[in-house]
């Protein structure tokens, strides 16, 4: 074994596997290494490879394969994107808004990721005038896009190329600048915007850089189109800047200095599309207001809060997520009781609320690009009902059914049931907990149960409809969604005390929902299977450690294991942009802590249970050689018997495979391993693990 010394202000450690690290990512052993990894998953997973291939037959068999979405209008133009029979990726197509219109194919991504192992669009805009196309494509994994523009008159591609962007861009209202995000190529953070203008050669002209290494950066207009705006954001702080759309000086001021702790997001809204005076931002600010609130001041005394005018005021019991400005009303996502729900408020009316028909459920609002209109686009989903896409009118309460995501074969929402249960935590707090299952299933502590949850970033784990989930429910599976601490479920308060020196709460909720699943048995206690990624995938790293009796087998995707090593490492791509979710281990009472719960740093001698673990060798997020080190440090500690499986993607990043289809393979490969090993079936087990050397025999 080759041992490296990982040293820190506080300490260091040794790690024998630390060899697996390449960042160029073409190390001949380290290659060969990951390869012998896929071959061992691939011969132990041999025995199940049958079921694998009828549920990934099931899972496609229930997309419509020439599928589109609902049309949205935009500057006189219907725009959608669809899919054809058998291709992988999406076609954006658009027609103007008359009954004659053709439709005109604007980007064809099954075209674009031609030759291609792995293609992801990352953003499209139209300019102003609606002739070209600026638009942004990873052809990697590491999110880092190129920026392309099409001329949507000739249908041709302008020489104009710009590497190693962010997904986003924005244009000005001469229909020849574009701004965009410059990222740092090793920590992949947006550092500097820059404006292009369309045929120029050389370095672009930097409009702003960003010099804290804790914030990232995007560009955007508002819905009015009248300003461009800079955002500068960290996980908990924010700093916009904005300037006229027609100011090709781009003279950006800044809306509300950055201070600690204050997160704030805007739009505008003017008076009209002539009007002359500068208009109100509207902004959604957690200043005085845990939950955040939403604010509404003029323009030029956005700074000055004393000339805040609350729109939606604050309240301890509701989050408020996000928000869509209208010219005559406001829609707000906000959440409360742990569920998602849509507050409609007309200018100086009283609000109401669209109504719901599940016990969990997700209203999310859809793209509402225009102003000027009195329909609401928005998209209800459960566990047991599929995306459902409606108009709302606020001019006669009309709701307008648009479409169903389809789901082909027999399947009846009326088979399957939903709970939303409070399970106790071990401190007190109760933990919100959505439940599916297909009725009939036995509720008596028979059935096999699989556990979901993430808990990490303040992002909340919506009950939505999934229909490649039909293939767990259908075979007996019950399956849960903990929303744990560190979660927004419950608002603000539930992040903050899963974070930071508040972690292990995450992990201490995710067991005890658990326990309490079991004692009312959803679950078979020797038939419990867990599941989550990236962040969701250290949770599952310290349950290994932890709580290894309570689980059959565990999934982690892409997990983030070696939590203390990557952030000491500011090289690393998006270390110093995490301090304020994990704490930074320079400082002694942050590494004691995160050292207390590493997944990688407390794997001890003990039985561990059955693991698929999934990573990408081109992953920005979570680097390849985590999970890698991780796996083979869980084999050399393991004394039970158990299989500890690594699949590594050699042409993928954070989220897995591209394409439609492609992506269905790795749910049926995770359903095969689970289902295999509720039904008591033996993996391959004459197969020995790759060594050091990659051998695998």
């Amino acid at each position: 074994m080759r041992t490296h010394r990982v040293t820190s202000p506080n300490g260091a450690r040794e790690d024998v596997y630390y060899w697996l690290r390449d960042d160029t990512r073409s190390d001949p052993e380290v290659l060969a290494y990951l390869k012998a990894e896929n071959q061992y998953t691939e011969a132990m997973l041999a025995p199940v490879q049958p079921l694998i291939d009828q549920l990934y037959a099931e899972i496609v068999a229930r997309l419509k394969q020439d599928d589109a979405t609902v049309p949205v209008r935009y500057r006189g133009y219907w725009y959608a994107v669809r899919y054809q029979t058998g291709q992988e990726y999406p076609i954006v197509v658009r027609r103007a808004d008359r009954p004659d219109a053709e439709e005109v194919i604007l980007l064809d991504g099954n075209a674009l990721a031609a030759g291609q192992s792995f293609f992801q669009l990352g953003g499209y805009e139209v300019s102003p005038d609606n002739r070209l196309l600026a638009y942004t494509e990873d052809t990697v994994g590491r999110r880092q896009y190129r920026l392309r523009v099409k001329d949507l008159v000739t249908g041709t591609l302008l020489p104009d190329v710009i590497e190693n962007v962010e997904g986003g861009v924005a244009w000005a209202d001469d229909n020849r600048t574009l701004l965009y995000v410059e990222k740092d190529p090793v920590t992949l953070l947006g550092r500097r915007v820059r404006r292009h203008e369309l045929g120029s050669s050389g370095e672009d002209p930097l409009i702003y850089e960003e010099p804290d290494e804790s914030f990232d950066l995007t560009v955007e207009r508002t819905k009015s189109e009248r300003y461009l705006l800079i955002g500068s954001e960290s996980t908990t702080a924010s700093e916009w800047r904005y300037a006229r759309t027609d100011d090709l000086s781009f003279d950006f001021k800044v809306v509300v200095p950055r201070e600690e702790d204050h997160e704030y997001q805007l739009d505008h809204l003017d008076a009209g599309p002539q009007a002359q005076e500068e208009g109100r931002f509207l902004i959604r600010s957690n200043w005085q207001a845990l939950n955040f609130r939403i604010v509404e001041v003029p323009v030029a005394l956005a700074a000055e809060r004393d000339h805040w005018r609350d729109v939606v005021p604050h309240d301890p019991d509701v989050f408020i997520q996000d928000f869509e400005v209208f010219r005559t009303f406001i829609a707000v996502s906000e959440r409360s009781r742990g569920l998602m729900n849509i507050r409609v408020q007309r200018w100086g009316e009283a609000p109401f609320h669209l109504t719901a028909d599940d016990p969990a459920y997700t209203m999310a609002l859809g793209p509402n690009p225009e102003l000027d209109t009195t329909k609401l686009r928005y998209v209800y989903t459960s566990l047991t009902t599929p995306g459902t896409t409606y108009d709302y009118d606020l001019t006669d309460g009309s709701r307008t059914f648009l479409k169903r995501e389809p789901v082909l074969g027999d399947f009846d929402p009326n088979k399957y049931a939903s709970e939303f249960v409070w399970a106790p935590a071990r401190d007190g707090e109760r933990i919100p907990v959505s439940i599916v299952y297909r009725k009939g299933t036995p509720l008596n502590g028979t059935a096999p149960l699989y556990q979901y949850g993430y808990g990490s970033y303040g992002l909340s784990m919506e009950p939505v409809f999934s229909s490649s989930r039909l293939s767990l429910l259908d075979r007996g599976f019950v399956y849960a969604i903990a929303h744990i601490r560190g979660g927004q479920e419950l608002g603000r308060r539930w992040y903050d005390t899963g974070r930071l020196e508040y972690k292990w709460n995450t992990f201490n909720d995710f067991v005890d929902v658990t326990d309490y699943l079991v004692a009312r048995g959803y679950g078979a206690r020797d038939k419990i299977f867990a599941a989550g990624g990236s962040a969701g995938g250290l949770l599952m790293g310290v349950i290994a450690n932890v709580a290894p009796d309570r689980y059959a087998a565990l999934v982690a995707h892409v997990p983030f294991v070696d939590i203390v090593t990557t952030m000491l490492d500011t090289s690393i791509p998006l270390t110093t942009l995490e301090y304020d979710e994990w704490g930074n281990p320079n400082e002694a009472a942050a590494y004691a802590y995160m050292l207390s719960y590493s997944p990688y740093d407390n794997i001890r001698h003990q039985p561990y249970p059955a693991m698929l673990v999934t990573t990408g060798l081109w992953d920005s997020q979570v680097q390849y050689y985590e999970p890698a080190k991780w796996v083979a440090k869980l084999r050399q500690h393991n004394t039970g018997s158990a299989p500890l499986l690594l699949h590594v993607n050699l042409e993928a990043g954070h989220g897995g495979k591209s394409g439609r289809y492609e992506h269905m393979r790795e749910v049926a490969r995770e359903y095969g391993f689970v289902i295999a090993l509720a039904r008591g079936a033996r993996l391959g087990s004459h197969i020995s693990a790759p060594t050091e050397s990659g051998d695998a025999s």
